[in-house]
């Protein structure tokens, strides 16, 4: 490891807290090397291309901050094609990534414990979009994540330390005002099969867990295997029936290597992961599969399976 370079927004809802327990204390890191890099007020794609050229070979990226900070880290690294590792520190609202790697506070980062995860990775018309370390949507739920971006309510999500529940609060009172006002996916197949009516949701789940409460698995450490589904979370009961699954056991899914939706007419999308969302008009096809490459990342010692010691 040739450096330690900390990414994190300035402009995130918990930034004071990144400042307080990281970034005042540059003793945490025993005189190392260490350089910081920030997450701008600017789009997915810009971040990723500017984070991608912080990045030298032998570097540990410690990403502080949420799913969408960490995110930007993931693809950038993928992208550069560079020696480096990621680490992450959760301070965002479900902080999916870090749940995933049980890195919940910097103890839990060993620079010798590094595994692989292998990301989703998604096309639009054929063409990349974007790599997703725990979960990919379609439909509603990838609608509802722009209540993220309104100020009011980033305002919001800054009062208070249950943050996470704030956010289920208001996802709730944005499902019932919106849930049956449109379609939110057109009629489309998977992998050349017809789905029902009625589906609101696509989703395709790589981590241990998404919105932090619904339980996943260990997906993110097979080269091929992930698992999908389809949902009609518009019906309430269902919706009930899906999360509590979701809660006690685990998200319902299919195992599969690869899905593809085509749509019976050039469609309107809107498609997230992580948390960071685009709409997208008139295409034809969505393809979600393993990227070719993996991540390397640190894992809590009790998620390796070398199962190696703390150290700084």
């Amino acid at each position: 490891m040739n450096r330690i370079l900390l990414v994190y927004n300035p402009h995130s809802s918990k930034y004071c807290r990144v400042k307080h327990d990281i970034l005042d204390h540059p003793e945490l890191f025993d005189g190392q090397n260490v350089a910081h890099h920030t997450i701008k007020k600017a789009p997915f794609e810009t971040n990723v291309t500017a984070t991608k050229s912080a990045l030298k070979d032998g570097d540990l990226v410690l990403a502080i901050g949420g799913d969408a900070t960490a995110a930007v880290c993931a693809n950038a690294i993928l992208a550069s094609g560079k020696d480096v590792t990621l680490a992450v520190l959760p301070y965002g609202n479900f902080n999916d990534l870090a749940r995933t790697l049980g890195t919940m506070k910097l103890a839990d980062i060993s620079f010798d414990n590094i595994s692989k995860l292998y990301p989703l990775q998604i096309f639009v018309d054929g063409k990349f979009w974007r790599y997703a370390t725990c979960y990919v949507t379609i439909g509603m739920t990838a609608e509802a994540v722009e209540l993220f971006d309104d100020p009011k309510f980033r305002t919001y999500m800054q009062k208070g330390g249950k943050s996470s529940w704030r956010s289920y609060l208001k996802l709730a009172e944005w499902y019932f005002k919106h849930r049956h006002k449109k379609t939110f996916i057109p009629e489309f197949t998977l992998n050349g099969h017809q789905t029902k009516q009625g589906i609101s949701d696509y989703c395709a789940l790589n981590g241990r867990s998404m919105c932090r409460v619904m339980k996943g698995g260990n997906d993110y450490e097979k080269p091929k295997v992930f698992r999908s589904e389809n949902c009609r979370l518009i019906s309430f009961p269902r919706l009930v029936s899906l999360m509590t699954k979701s809660i006690l056991y685990r998200t319902p899914g299919t195992p599969t290597t690869r899905d593809l939706l085509e749509f019976a007419n050039p469609a309107t999308v809107e498609l997230q992961a992580e948390g960071e969302y685009q709409v997208f008009k008139d295409i034809k096809t969505i393809e979600v599969k393993k990227g070719s490459s993996p991540l390397k990342v640190i894992q809590h010692s009790k998620r390796s399976k070398k199962g190696k010691s703390h150290a700084k």
